[in-house]
C-alpha cells in the first residue's frame, strides 16, 4: 500500500496518494460495479464500494448506501459542472429507482433506521470482533479494511437516522468510539506497520527490524515542550516533530525510511551480530557516513566546520547520531522540489542541526525560560511554511520567467544556477532564518524606475543575484569553444602538411631537413595566436556573467588574455632569429628588433615553456588520481595551482577516469 501523507493546499506541491478515478463514460452499471467515479466526487468511491461489498448480504443496506452517495455527490457537486458529474448522477439515479421497491420487500426491520443499526451490529460483530479475538493470526489488511467499512456503515447510519428523526443506539455508539479509536492506530503505511496493534505482522518479527524500532523509540533526556502530549511509543522522529515542526506524514514517511536504512546495512554486517533488538553500532555509523558525505565535502569547501557534534557519553552517543539522521530525512523529505538543490539543502541542515544542539545542550530562552526553540519558530508545518515555501516561489518565478525555455539565458535562472549560489561562502548573507529582503529572493523587474528628480532609482534588479558562474550565449562560435583542441589539431596539421608539400619533394620524410623543419616549427606560432582567440572567446561568451563573478575569476580571464598576447608576440621574434637569412616576415621582425643577434636556442626554450603547461596536463592524464587530488585539495597552494587551470568549483571536482580505464 501506498501513501504520502503531506497535505496538498501547501507549495511546494507535495506528492499525494492517487486514488484511480475515471470519468464515467458508461451509463451501464459497470460504472459502480468498478467503482469507476468522476474525479470531482473521488469522496463517494468510498461509499460505492461498501455498497458493492454488502449488497451480497444485504441489498437494502446496499441501497441505502448508494442513496446516500448520490446525496453527497449533488452536495459536492449542486450544478454537476464536472466533467462526466451529469452522466453519472443521472446512471445513479436510473439504478436507485430501479431498485428502491425490489430492497424494499425484502427488508427485514420496519424502517430503515432499524435495517442499518442491526446490520452495523451484526458486520462489528462478525467481522470486527472476530478479527481482533484473533489478532495473532490476523492480516492487518483485512482488519484495517473491516474498520474502514464500519465508518462507513456508520457515516450512513447517522444519515439515515437523521432523515428519520431515530437516535442511535448507545451500544452502537461505544462500537463506534472503538472503531475510531482503532482507526486512527491502524493509520497507512508504506511498508512497515508500526502501530502496536501490529508487533506480531511477520515483518516486525526481523531483529534487525526491531533493533532499529528499538533505537529509535529511545528518547530518554530529551527537552520535550511543555505543552506536547506525549504519547505511547513516541521516538525520536516524533520529538524531532514537535520541536522543529514538521509535518506529520513526512514524519510518518521518514521513519520507515531510516528503519530501512538502518535494518538493510544492519543485516549486511561481518560478523553478524547477535540476534537482539540491539542496533548495531557500525551499521549506524556507515548509514551516518553515505548521508552526510556530500554535506562534510560542502563543510570543508566553504571552510566551515559541520554541526555534527557528538557528544562524550558513549551512551548517547547513538541517540545524538539517529537524531541528526532524522532531521537530515526529514527536511529531505519535505523540501520536495528543493531536492534538486542538493547545496541548498546542506545550507539548511547546517542551520538546524545548529540549533538541535543548542536544545540537546539544554540552552533555555531568557524571555520565557522554555528550551530553546527554532529561529523560525517550530510550531506545526512552519517549516513547511517558513523554510521551504520562500525558496520555493524563488523557483517558482524563475520559471515563470523562462516562458517555457524562450528567454534568454541570462534573463533567468534554473535549479543548477540557483544551487550555485551556495558554492560561495556569500551564501551565508541569507542569515538564519533566511531574511526576506535578501538578494537571493529578489527578482528583477523590466521597467527602470525613476524618482521625481528624473535620476535613476535602484530597484530589486540591481540587486538581483542572476546567474553566477556560466551566461549562456547562443552562438555558432560554441562550436569552436567547446571542441578547440579539435580544432586547433586539424588547423596545426594542416599548415604542416602545406609546409612539407610546398618545400622540397613534397616527401612526408623530407620534414627531416633543416630548413623544412624550421618553417614547420611554425605551427607554435599559430598555436599561439590560436590560444589568443580562444582566450578572447571565453570573454566575449563569459561577459554577462561579469556583474556576477568574483574578482579572482575575473582576473584569471585578464591574465589568460595577456599571457596569450605575450606568446604572440615572443614566439614570432624569437622565431625570426633561428634564420641566418631569414624570409619575408621574419626578416621584418628582425629589422624591428635588430639584426646583430642570432639566438636559434631561444625559439626552442620559448616553445618548451609555451608547452610546459601542456606537458604537466600529460602527465596528469597518465596519472588521473594525482589530478583528482588536486582539484579536490583544499589546501591554499593547491588551489592556487589550479586556479590558473580551471575556475574553482564544487561540482565537477576529481571526475576524471582511473588509470586502470584509461589503460583499457
Amino acid at each position: 500500500m501506498s501513501s504520502s501523507r503531506e497535505r496538498p493546499d501547501q507549495p511546494p506541491p507535495p506528492q499525494r496518494r492517487i486514488q484511480r478515478t475515471q470519468t464515467a463514460g458508461n451509463l451501464g452499471e459497470s460504472i459502480f460495479n468498478s467503482e469507476v467515479v468522476p474525479s470531482s466526487l473521488v469522496e463517494i468511491a468510498p461509499i460505492l464500494r461498501v455498497a458493492n461489498e454488502v449488497e451480497s448480504s444485504n441489498p437494502r443496506v446496499a441501497y441505502l448506501c448508494r442513496f446516500y452517495a448520490f446525496e453527497k455527490a449533488h452536495r459536492l457537486d449542486p450544478t454537476s459542472s464536472g466533467r462526466g458529474v451529469r452522466q453519472f448522477k443521472t446512471a445513479l439515479l436510473q439504478r436507485l429507482e430501479r431498485e428502491n421497491d425490489p430492497t424494499l420487500m425484502g427488508r427485514v426491520k420496519k424502517s430503515d433506521a432499524r435495517e442499518m443499526q442491526s446490520f452495523y451490529q451484526h458486520y462489528y460483530k462478525k467481522y470486527i470482533q472476530a478479527l481482533q479475538n484473533t489478532a495473532d493470526k490476523a492480516d492487518r489488511a483485512q482488519l484495517t479494511k473491516a474498520y474502514q467499512t464500519a465508518n462507513v456503515l456508520f457515516e450512513v447510519l447517522k444519515a439515515v437516522n437523521m432523515t428519520q428523526a431515530m437516535e442511535v443506539d448507545r451500544e452502537i455508539l461505544e462500537a463506534q468510539d472503538k472503531v475510531a479509536e482503532k482507526t486512527q492506530i491502524l493509520v497507512p503505511y508504506n511498508i512497515l506497520p508500526l502501530d502496536p496493534d501490529s508487533a506480531n505482522q511477520a515483518i516486525m518479527r526481523y531483529p534487525e527490524i526491531q533493533a532499529a524500532v528499538v533505537a529509535l523509540r529511545n528518547t530518554r533526556g530529551l527537552p520535550w515542550p511543555k505543552e506536547y502530549n506525549k504519547k505511547k511509543d513516541e521516538d525520536i522522529l516524533d520529538w524531532l516533530q514537535a520541536m522543529f515542526g514538521f509535518q506529520k506524514d513526512n514524519v510518518a514517511n521518514q521513519r520507515e525510511h531510516l528503519i530501512l536504512l538502518l535494518a538493510n546495512v544492519h543485516i549486511r554486517q561481518f560478523p553478524k551480530p547477535d540476534q537482539q533488538p540491539k542496533l548495531d553500532d557500525r551499521a549506524l555509523t556507515e548509514v551516518m557516513k553515505k548521508l552526510f558525505k556530500n554535506y562534510k565535502k560542502w563543510c570543508k569547501y566553504l571552510g566551515r566546520k559541520s554541526s555534527l557534534w557528538l557528544p562524550t557519553i558513549q551512551q548517547e552517543v547513538q541517540q545524538r547520531k539517529l537524531l541528526y539522521m532524522g532531521l537530515y530525512l526529514l527536511i529531505w523529505g519535505e523540501a520536495a522540489n528543493l531536492r534538486f538543490m542538493p547545496e541548498c539543502l546542506c545550507y539548511i541542515y547546517h542551520h538546524m542541526a545548529f540549533e538541535l544542539y543548542g536544545m540537546l545542550a539544554g540552552n533555555v530562552s531568557p524571555m520565557t525560560g522554555e528550551n530553546v526553540k527554532p529561529a523560525y519558530g517550530g510550531e506545526d508545518e512552519d517549516f513547511l511554511k517558513k523554510v521551504v515555501t520562500p525558496i520555493y516561489n524563488v523557483i517558482a518565478k524563475e520559471a515563470e520567467r523562462s516562458k517555457r525555455g524562450r528567454s534568454k539565458h541570462s534573463q533567468w535562472r534554473n535549479y543548477d544556477d540557483l544551487n550555485e549560489y551556495f558554492w560561495s561562502v556569500d551564501c551565508f548573507r541569507l542569515g538564519w532564518p533566511m531574511r526576506a529582503d535578501a538578494d537571493f529572493f529578489c527578482s528583477p523587474h523590466e521597467q527602470v524606475s525613476y524618482d521625481r528628480t528624473g535620476d535613476h532609482k535602484p530597484t530589486s534588479r540591481d540587486r538581483w543575484v542572476g546567474k553566477v558562474n556560466f551566461v549562456e550565449i547562443r552562438s555558432f562560435w560554441h562550436v569552436f569553444r567547446s571542441f578547440d583542441r579539435m580544432w586547433s589539431f586539424f588547423i596545426l596539421c594542416l599548415q604542416a602538411m602545406i609546409i612539407i608539400a610546398w618545400n622540397g619533394s613534397g616527401d612526408p620524410s623530407s620534414i627531416f631537413s633543416g630548413d623544412v623543419f624550421k618553417k614547420v616549427l611554425s605551427v607554435f606560432i599559430t598555436a599561439a595566436i590560436l590560444k589568443l582567440g580562444q582566450s578572447l572567446l571565453d570573454v566575449i561568451l563569459s561577459w554577462k556573467a561579469q556583474w556576477s563573478m568574483s574578482f579572482h575569476v575575473k582576473l584569471r580571464y585578464i591574465l589568460k588574455v595577456v599571457s596569450a598576447a605575450a606568446w604572440v608576440v615572443i614566439l614570432p621574434v624569437t622565431y625570426a632569429y633561428t634564420w641566418e637569412n631569414p624570409p619575408g616576415f621574419a626578416q621584418t621582425i628582425k629589422s624591428w628588433f635588430g639584426n646583430n643577434s642570432k639566438s636559434p636556442s631561444l625559439f626552442i626554450l620559448a616553445v618548451v615553456i609555451y608547452l610546459s603547461p601542456n606537458m604537466l596536463a600529460g602527465v596528469l592524464f597518465l596519472f588521473p588520481f594525482i589530478r583528482r587530488f588536486l582539484e579536490s585539495s583544499n589546501y591554499r597552494i593547491v588551489m592556487l595551482m589550479m586556479w590558473w587551470s580551471q575556475p574553482r568549483l564544487y561540482v565537477g571536482r576529481g571526475m576524471h577516469e582511473s588509470s586502470f580505464s584509461l589503460f583499457k
